[in-house]
């Protein structure tokens, strides 16, 4: 079957209420099903959480269904991250992820608020949750609270999103062939389909229809650089300096280091690390 093209999204009316509507309450009444569809780690994500120091505490900013809570799955309790996100539903899910008999830390809450001590966290993932905010200054307000949430002097980043570029092997197509690039990326609605089959899976009300339920999610895709280019916004913002950490021996600088940036099946990402000197 050929990649669909997605549709535009018009965002009408303040953006949290365009969120509340169109992916919010959408991820909770999908969330059964939703989740049976998210188990395999993304190799990127796993090494980076394999790679973290024995005794670090990490933030999952957007957890969803929990998947990378339990990593790394060959050092087991050697880091600790709390899941945090918007859907009840997916939270419910999140708590148990894993090795059975094991409950989760997890916390309800938007991915812009900050109600983390400054710093407290050792590092902090962003898996497919900020494309889902509707304008580019909450997209930047998500990345600073990142950046916030981790130590200063060691604090690791890793942030994925969706890219406009899709590989071969998905579903969507967001750019037609005679389509102009750009560096802002599209904002597009990605369809959600339960059968009728589906909707009994997923415990949905007893009024099964007989028509596929369709639910129409916002994303925003990503423009090649457009992510490394928010990440430059929001760490200046902050008074961070983006680069390596002087040798010059230079004090009372708070810096921000890419340590990797690319594109890997369908997916932006950007892998970061904060010091000071």
């Amino acid at each position: 079957m050929p990649p669909r093209a997605l549709e535009a999204a018009k965002i009408e009316g303040a953006p949290e209420t365009y969120e509340d509507q169109n992916v919010h309450a959408i991820y909770d009444e999908i969330a059964v099903h939703f989740s049976s569809t998210r188990y395999k780690p993304w190799p990127i994500i796993a090494n980076f959480l394999s790679g973290l120091s024995t005794g670090w505490l990490g933030l999952d900013s957007g957890t969803g269904n929990g998947k990378y809570l339990p990593l790394p799955l060959d050092r087991p309790g050697d880091i600790w991250t709390i899941g945090l996100d918007r859907s009840r539903n997916l939270l419910d899910i999140a708590k148990t992820a894993g090795t059975t008999g094991v409950i989760r830390e997890v916390v309800w809450g938007n991915v812009l608020d900050n109600p983390w001590r400054l710093g407290v966290f050792d590092y902090a993932i962003s898996i497919a949750t900020i494309h889902h905010l509707a304008t580019h200054d909450r997209r930047r307000s998500a990345v600073k609270r990142l950046l916030q949430s981790v130590s200063p002097n060691h604090g690791r980043l890793l942030i994925y999103v969706w890219a406009v570029e899709q590989d071969e092997l998905s579903k969507r197509k967001v750019v037609a062939e005679d389509d102009v690039q750009t560096s802002t990326g599209k904002d597009v609605v990605v369809p959600w389909v339960l059968s009728k089959e589906l909707q009994v899976a997923s415990n949905k009300p007893a009024a099964i229809s007989k028509e596929p339920l369709v639910y129409n999610r916002y994303y925003h895709m990503f423009a090649k650089g457009e992510l490394s280019g928010l990440v430059g916004e929001a760490a200046r913002e902050l008074s961070l300096q983006v680069g390596s950490r002087p040798k010059d021996g230079a004090k009372n600088i708070r810096g921000v280091e890419v340590v990797q940036n690319g594109w890997e099946r369908s997916n932006y990402y950007v892998e970061l690390r904060l010091w000071q000197s």
